[in-house]
């Protein structure tokens, strides 16, 4: 089955504090629905028209988990907590396998 993935990549870091609040929420949602994080924030080498900023990656044993997890309450209060803090292209992506 293939693994479902998070891709986030902040543009911009407006609020600190609501970023800081949403990890707090954000972390212990993940990994109750079974995320494990590969990537967050360390060294970016962009090209084309990449963004050479704050990158996470998370990696889910299936798309649908990665999906629910998401949709789960805990990961919502978490986004409540993040608010308009930054400014981020996040996707839900499947795996290849």
């Amino acid at each position: 089955m293939p693994k479902g993935y998070w891709v986030s990549v902040y543009r911009t870091i407006s609020d600190p504090e609501k970023l800081a609040a949403y990890n707090e929420l954000a972390g212990p949602a993940v990994r109750v629905g079974g995320g494990r994080t590969l990537v967050r924030g360390g060294r970016v080498l962009a090209h084309d028209a990449g963004i050479a900023e704050r990158t996470v990656l998370v990696e889910f044993d299936s798309f649908e988990q990665a999906v629910a997890t998401h949709e789960s309450a805990a990961y919502q209060e978490a986004l409540a907590a993040l608010s308009d803090g930054v400014e981020r292209d996040f996707r839900i992506v499947e795996g290849i396998d």
